[in-house]
């Protein structure tokens, strides 16, 4: 303690003839915390956007990576989500029903900009229940509800086409139910239902010539 109070002495005789003189800003206690704050304010929002900029760019690549797929494909997937919304539902399965098919027609027409309608599936054992506009990815597509006398429910799928103009039927892979998908004259078309592949193959057969011949 002594030898503290002897260092404080000798500093005092060594400053004794130095004349009075306001301490320099440099040192200055209030100015140091101020510039510190500073730094800390223009620090905040330069990390913040950062963050934001690493986020936005992680969100980008997932959302890139989430895009939906394009073709067939997205056609199939489209078509199987619509089937596993509407088809199971008992009381309102469809907008309009086959006694309106007419105004269906007219509907669905007026919003794909082409003439579209739900051709009668009664040659292979299926009958119109209704049908809808469902909304896509891709744009509004058409979707058209049928009942087998089992009450087995199919599903025709209608959307236009942007790039491929036209494909062979295929059996497309939607989960644990068959369909198959096919694409003519820019207009896409899906089948869907709880049956066999054979059995799709022949409807969507049937109603590709349907679609195919005038009138």
């Amino acid at each position: 303690m002594k030898a503290y109070e002897a260092q404080r002495n000798h500093l005092r005789e060594a400053f004794a003839g130095q004349p009075e003189a306001p301490l320099a800003s440099s040192l200055n206690l209030a100015r140091l915390v101020e510039e510190r704050l500073a730094r800390r304010r223009v620090a905040w929002p330069a990390a913040a956007a950062a963050a934001l900029a690493l986020l936005a760019g992680g969100a980008g690549g997932w959302l890139l990576g989430m895009r939906p797929p394009n073709g067939i494909d997205a056609l199939a997937a489209e078509a199987a989500a619509s089937y596993a919304v509407y088809a199971v539902d008992q009381r309102r399965p469809v907008e309009l029903w086959a006694a309106q098919r007419d105004d269906l027609a007219r509907w669905v027409s007026n919003r794909l900009n082409r003439p579209v309608a739900p051709p009668d599936l009664a040659g292979v054992g299926y009958q119109l229940l209704g049908g809808r506009l469902v909304p896509t990815a891709h744009g509004p597509a058409a979707m058209f509800l049928y009942e087998s006398g089992q009450g087995v429910r199919l599903m025709l799928f209608v959307r236009p086409m942007t790039v491929v103009r036209s494909t062979p039927i295929a059996q497309v892979d939607i989960g644990n139910i068959d369909g198959c998908a096919w694409i003519d004259r820019g207009v896409g078309y899906s089948v869907v239902a709880a049956e066999p592949y054979a059995r799709l193959l022949e409807v969507s057969g049937h109603v590709r010539q349907l679609l195919r011949t005038p009138g």
